[in-house]
C-alpha cells in the first residue's frame, strides 16, 4: 500500500463535493469556534467561579492552564491519530468528549472537580481541533486554501469577540440561577449538532500510507511538556522550588532525547508521531517559531487584562466583555483582508507589520493604564484595543497559511498538529507566566483599598512584556519565506491530490 497509492491519478469527489466540502468546512469551523470561544468564555467568567466555588488564584490558573496543557500535551498525538485513522473518524470522537467534558465542567461541584473536567476538556480539544486544519489541507486544493483561512481568521475573531460577550451574558444572566455555569453548559447542543452534521457530510481522509502511532513519542512529548509547565504554574505559589528549575531544565533534555528518538524511528520505519522532515522546510520551521513565541504573548495577555478589568477595575463581567467588542472586530476585519488581499501583494511584510502594528496597540495601552489608572473608562480602551484587533488579525490568518503552504499534504495531520500544539505550548507557556509578571509583583495579601493600585500596576508590568514577545516576533518573521507558497504554486493543488485519495466511501447526501 506504500507507493501505489500516491502513484494514483487524483481521485474526483463526487459530483455534490463542491457543496459537501464547503458544508463540511462550516462543522470543522464550528468546531474550532466551540474550542475558541472555550477559552475565552472563561477568561471572563474567572471572577464569578473564584467568588462562588472559593478557588484560589492557583486553582484559577489551573482551570485556564490545565486546560492549555492538556490541550498542548495532547495535539500531536491528536494530528497523527486522524492521519492513521481518518481525520472524520478521530474529529468526531473529539467532538464527542469536548461536549460530555463540557457538561462536567458546568456540573463540577468543586474547583478541584472544575480543574479536572477542564483537562478532560483540554484532551479533547486535542483529538478535534488538528483535524480542522487537516480536513481543510486535504479537500480544498492549494488555490482555494488562502480564501478558506481567510475565513478562518475571520472566525479567530469572532471566537474572540463572542467569547468574552457570551461568558458576560450567561454569567451576569445568572440563568436558572446556575450562576457560571452555563459558559460550559452552551457546549452541548452545539456539539451533538456537529456531531450529527459531520457525521453526515464530512467526507473521510487518512494519510497515504499505512501509519502507526508512535506511543514512545507520545510518552516523550507529554513528559516534555508537563516539566517544563508544571513548575511554571506552580512555582510562585510553592515559593519556586529547586526541584521546579531541575524539572523545567530536565524538560530541554527530554525534547533532545525525543529529536534523536523520532529520527531514528523515521529513519527505521517511516512513521514517527513527529514528522522532522517537516522542519527541512524553511517556511514550517519559522513559522513554528513565530507560532510558539505568538502564544505565549497572547496567553500572557487576555488572562491579565480579565483580571485587571474585573478584579482591579471592579468592573462587571459584561461591561469587561463588550470593552473587548473593537479588538475582536478589528481582528475580524484585519484576518479577511490581509489573506485575500495584502498577503498577495506584500507577502512577508504584511505579517510583520501586524507584529508592529499590535505592538503599537499594547504600548498605547500601557501609557494609558499607567496614565488613567482606576479611572479609565471603556471607550479609552477603544483605541488601544482596535489597533491590537488590526495588528492580531493580519498576523494570524496569513501565519496558518504560511506555515502549511509547503508542508506535504500527505503529513496534513502532523503538521497541523504541530501548528496547534505550539501555539497552545507557547499560549500554556505565557499561562505560566502570569505568576511571574503578572503575580509575581502583586503581593499576597492586600487590603481592599490596595486591590485596584496593585492590580493597574502588575497589568502595566505584564504589558511591558507582551510588547517584548511582540518585538521578538517581529525579528522572528525574517525567517519567513517573502511570499507564501500557493501564491506562486498555480497547479499545486493537482499535483498534491492524490495523497487525499484514499477516502472511505460515503453515502452522498
Amino acid at each position: 500500500m506504500h507507493s501505489t497509492d500516491t502513484a494514483h491519478a487524483p481521485t474526483p469527489q463526487p459530483v455534490p463535493g463542491d457543496r459537501r466540502r464547503w458544508f463540511a468546512l462550516a462543522i470543522v469551523m464550528t468546531a474550532a469556534f466551540m474550542d475558541l470561544v472555550d477559552v475565552t468564555i472563561v477568561n471572563i467568567a474567572v471572577p464569578s467561579i473564584q467568588r462562588d466555588e472559593g478557588a484560589t488564584f492557583s486553582q484559577i490558573q489551573w482551570i485556564t492552564a490545565g486546560y492549555a496543557l492538556a490541550f498542548a500535551a495532547g495535539l500531536v498525538t491528536g494530528g497523527r491519530l486522524g492521519d492513521i485513522h481518518g481525520r472524520k473518524r478521530v474529529f468526531l470522537v473529539g467532538i464527542g468528549g469536548f461536549t460530555v467534558a463540557s457538561a462536567l465542567c458546568g456540573l463540577a461541584v468543586n474547583p478541584e472537580m472544575l480543574v479536572a473536567s477542564r483537562i478532560l476538556q483540554g484532551a479533547m480539544a486535542a483529538l478535534m481541533v488538528p483535524q480542522v486544519l487537516s480536513i481543510v489541507h486535504a479537500t480544498f486544493p492549494a488555490h482555494e486554501r488562502g480564501k478558506v483561512f481567510g475565513l478562518f481568521g475571520a472566525i479567530v475573531g469572532l471566537g474572540a469577540v463572542s467569547g468574552p460577550l457570551l461568558g458576560a451574558l450567561l454569567t451576569e444572566g445568572n440563568l436558572f440561577g446556575l450562576e457560571w455555569r452555563p459558559i460550559f453548559l452552551i457546549n452541548l447542543p452545539v456539539g451533538v449538532a456537529a456531531l450529527v452534521l459531520g457525521s453526515r457530510f464530512i467526507t473521510e481522509s487518512k494519510a497515504p500510507r499505512a501509519l502507526k502511532l508512535d506511543l514512545p513519542g507520545v510518552a516523550l512529548v507529554t513528559l516534555a511538556l508537563l516539566m517544563l509547565l508544571y513548575p511554571l504554574t506552580r512555582g510562585r505559589e510553592l515559593g519556586w522550588p529547586v526541584w521546579g528549575y531541575v524539572s523545567m531544565a530536565g524538560a530541554l533534555v527530554v525534547f533532545a532525547a525525543l529529536v534523536a528518538y523520532e529520527r531514528a524511528k523515521g529513519a527505521r520505519d517511516g512513521s514517527p508521531l513527529i514528522e522532522l522532515s517537516l522542519f527541512r522546510v524553511k517556511s514550517f520551521a519559522a513559522g513554528i517559531a513565530v507560532q510558539t513565541v505568538f502564544g505565549v504573548g497572547l496567553g500572557i495577555f487576555f488572562l491579565v487584562w480579565t483580571l485587571y478589568m474585573q478584579i482591579g477595575l471592579g468592573w462587571s463581567a459584561l461591561c469587561a466583555g463588550l470593552t473587548g467588542v473593537p479588538f475582536s472586530v478589528a481582528v475580524s476585519v484585519a484576518a479577511g483582508v490581509s489573506v485575500q488581499q495584502l498577503v498577495p501583494r506584500f507577502g512577508r511584510k504584511v505579517l510583520q507589520a501586524g507584529a508592529l502594528v499590535m505592538m503599537a496597540g499594547v504600548l498605547i495601552y500601557l501609557v494609558e493604564a499607567d496614565r488613567y489608572g482606576l479611572g479609565i473608562t471603556s471607550w479609552q480602551m477603544a483605541l488601544p484595543l482596535a489597533v491590537m484587533g488590526v495588528g492580531m488579525g493580519l498576523v494570524v490568518a496569513p501565519l496558518t497559511d504560511a506555515v502549511l503552504s509547503e508542508a506535504p499534504r500527505e503529513h496534513a495531520g502532523s503538521a497541523s498538529g504541530l501548528i496547534n500544539t505550539v501555539q497552545q505550548m507557547g499560549n500554556a507557556l505565557g499561562l505560566g507566566l502570569v505568576s511571574v509578571v503578572f503575580f509575581g509583583v502583586i503581593d499576597e495579601k492586600l487590603a481592599p483599598a490596595e486591590v485596584g493600585p496593585a492590580f493597574v500596576d502588575g497589568f502595566t508590568h505584564a504589558l511591558g512584556w507582551v510588547a517584548a514577545v511582540l518585538g521578538a516576533i517581529f525579528l522572528l518573521m525574517f525567517a519567513l519565506p517573502k511570499r507564501p507558497a500557493q501564491h506562486v504554486e498555480g497547479a499545486a493543488g493537482v499535483e498534491a491530490a492524490p495523497a487525499v485519495g484514499e477516502k472511505e466511501p460515503e453515502l452522498v447526501p
